[in-house]
């Protein structure tokens, strides 16, 4: 009778329902030439092990784009992208402990792995070494009516509780939205890096996932050094504590810092001059590459890196308890993500923006509009 008298009705109503499938709507793409359109659609019902989550917000990451525009891999259609989902849980199956209804939840890019290789039991299902991790959207899913997962472009999610990440009490969901990809793409990588305070850390690409890590590595003691392309983005880029921007309008701007930096990140999700940049850290030091390019594909001069003695190597996202731990890092430290709030109508022109690179710094999706 103390109960909150809406959540209540909401959970009786829900749970009346649990085996029939869940009514969904939202962005679709329907091709990889095409524009987003709104798609009615159905999910799973609700199984034991399941939440539902009625999303509040949806961010916009460069990946949404590549997929759906057929640039790693053909594409089922139609298909809801969006791996970076934040909102309130409506509906639990009767196994589930980890959440209640009321409670804020989120979903990143990933909602099913095997559970039981040593890459599973260690927290890194995105590493899963049997089915491999499925993601949020566009992986094959035989409890899925459309016969693939759907993402978070849309109003309600249905997802294994394992699989979604609870979201602090003091954060907004808008914030937490990017968090779920943008910031644990770029904590994982920062946090095995184990770098010393005042380190020197080099960052390049200063987008949604670029702004996330010079933050997180300010906040651990790094001296950021910030190289993008982009020179209308330098005030923004010292306001989110970065000790200097490069401005690299010909590669000659990165002689200056060839073997200075103690470690380096790139966020660039394109075909670049990876070498030269990685000359900017130190011999021996680490270069990370987070951004995926099309096809995979990078190039790399390697008389360049047998002179520069740099290890590369390449990070994909974190695993579900790591993801826990940047919601709650950033929530304790107030760190949070740039972001513009659109409505869904604005997404097809959103993308566009992030493309040319005009994003400031992260498109979030108001679930509201769809």
């Amino acid at each position: 009778m103390l109960a909150n008298p809406l959540q209540f009705l909401t959970q009786t109503n829900k749970n009346e329902n649990m085996n029939t499938n869940t009514k969904s709507k939202g962005y679709a793409g329907k091709d990889e030439n095409g524009k987003l359109n709104l798609w009615d659609f159905e999910r799973r019902p609700v199984g034991d092990n399941d939440i539902l989550i009625e999303i509040k917000y949806s961010g916009i990451c460069h990946s949404d784009i590549h997929t759906i525009r057929g640039h790693w891999v053909k594409q089922q259609y139609p298909q809801v992208p969006g791996h970076e989902i934040a909102g309130i849980v409506t509906a639990i199956g009767k196994n589930v402990s980890k959440f209640k209804v009321g409670d804020k939840a989120g979903v990143g890019c990933m909602v099913n792995s095997c559970m039981q290789c040593e890459s599973c039991k260690s927290g890194e299902e995105h590493h899963c070494e049997t089915t491999g991790m499925v993601g949020t959207y566009g992986s094959p899913e035989k409890s899925s009516p459309s016969g693939i997962t759907q993402g978070g472009y849309a109003n309600n999610i249905v997802v294994t509780e394992h699989f979604a990440i609870k979201i602090p009490d003091n954060m907004d969901l808008k914030h937490a939205a990017p968090l779920l990809c943008a910031g644990i793409t770029t904590y994982s990588p920062l946090v095995r890096e184990n770098f010393k305070k005042g380190d020197k850390i080099g960052v390049i690409g200063i987008g949604g996932l670029g702004h996330m890590a010079i933050k997180l590595a300010v906040s651990k003691g790094a001296e950021v050094y910030a190289f993008t392309t982009t020179a209308s983005k330098k005030e923004d880029i010292i306001s989110f504590g970065a000790k200097e921007v490069i401005i690299v309008d010909s590669i000659e701007k990165l002689n200056p810092y060839r073997g200075k930096l103690d470690y380096m990140l790139s966020t660039v999700p394109y075909e670049y001059d990876v070498a030269s940049y990685a000359s900017c850290v130190k011999p021996y030091g680490n270069f990370t590459q987070v951004g995926l390019p099309i096809n995979g594909l990078l190039s790399m001069n390697n008389f360049q890196m047998v002179a520069n003695r740099v290890k590369y190597s390449g990070s994909l996202i974190g695993g579900i308890p790591e993801t826990q731990e940047v919601l709650d890092y950033c929530a304790q430290n107030n760190i949070l993500p740039q972001i513009e709030i659109i409505k869904a109508n604005q997404i097809n022109d959103a993308w566009d923006k992030v493309v040319n690179k005009e994003a400031r710094y992260r498109f979030v999706i108001d679930a509201a509009t769809f």
